[in-house]
């Protein structure tokens, strides 16, 4: 397997201008095609914006899977030759929404999750997902998705990592917070850790910008098998777009010295 080149756009989108946000993606989606791209990852919600009042602002703004957003994204992915992930506002039923993501294969493909942990007022919008992380086997390898917060939740990360996930793409948020002088935002860290301990490639692509009092991170990362960023990994209040090329079989090698392997070496029984 060659290795397969990844890009994360870090954008700001619009609260609730989904045609805006739509031509934000397609810009995106189309220079990452000219970097060769294989899989291109964008933010969490980025079809519709974050910082919601309300289920009604959040509902008025929402598409079902078959609108316009994930229509341009298909076509795109098709044209393009490359899967695109990224996290759109869904319109489910009897008046819900789900904070989800969308990957879409050059054939057309669709897989959709839906965030299973919601971080803060989401809760107060959004009904979570109840899937785990999907795993994909897509032409370039098999990948995985989740969604911020979900990244907190190591045993979520590892279900992803047990069902043999190469690359876990993750479309996030991240809002910023106070942290000590010259260190890091944790959420980072802690990307890089979950990759360490599951030997899995993992691309994290956040937002920039302020919407409605909140600052976000602006802290898009392409991470390695180690844990060590490739591309990224500094708070960084700019649009940026990270390209790294991944060896995803480094993944399928979970040993860590001769008599090691992060997963087998896991004993259930005592937890």
């Amino acid at each position: 397997m060659t290795p397969i080149r990844v890009v994360c756009h870090q954008l700001a989108p619009r609260l609730g201008d989904a045609d805006d946000n739509r031509r934000l993606s397609e810009t995106a989606i189309r220079g990452a095609a000219s970097l060769g791209a294989h899989v291109v990852v964008l933010p969490e919600l980025m079809q519709s914006g974050y910082a919601f009042n309300d289920l009604a602002e959040a509902r008025a703004v929402s598409e079902p899977l078959d609108g316009p957003t994930l229509s341009l994204w298909r076509t795109l992915a098709i044209e393009l030759g490359l899967i695109v992930v990224a996290g759109f506002c869904e319109r489910l039923s009897a008046g819900q929404v789900a904070n989800s993501a969308a990957l879409i294969e050059p054939d057309g493909r669709l897989t959709v999750y839906r965030k299973a942990h919601l971080w803060d007022r989401e809760k107060l919008i959004f009904t979570a997902g109840t899937a785990p992380p999907p795993l994909v086997e897509t032409a370039v390898g098999r990948i995985g998705v989740v969604i911020c917060y979900d990244l907190e939740l190591p045993e979520w990360v590892r279900l992803a990592a047990l069902a043999g996930t190469d690359l876990l793409c993750a479309p996030v948020n991240w809002p910023d917070s106070p942290r000590p002088a010259a260190e890091r935002p944790g959420e980072i860290v802690r990307v890089q850790a979950n990759a360490a301990v599951n030997r899995m490639f993992i691309a994290a692509c956040d937002r920039y910008g302020e919407e409605r009092g909140v600052n976000w991170v602006g802290g898009s990362v392409i991470v390695d098998a180690d844990g060590y960023p490739l591309a990224g990994g500094v708070s960084h209040q700019q649009e940026q777009r990270l390209v790294a090329d991944l060896p995803l079989l480094q993944a399928r090698n979970k040993h860590i010295s001769e008599h090691n392997h992060v997963h087998l070496d896991r004993r259930p029984g005592l937890y």
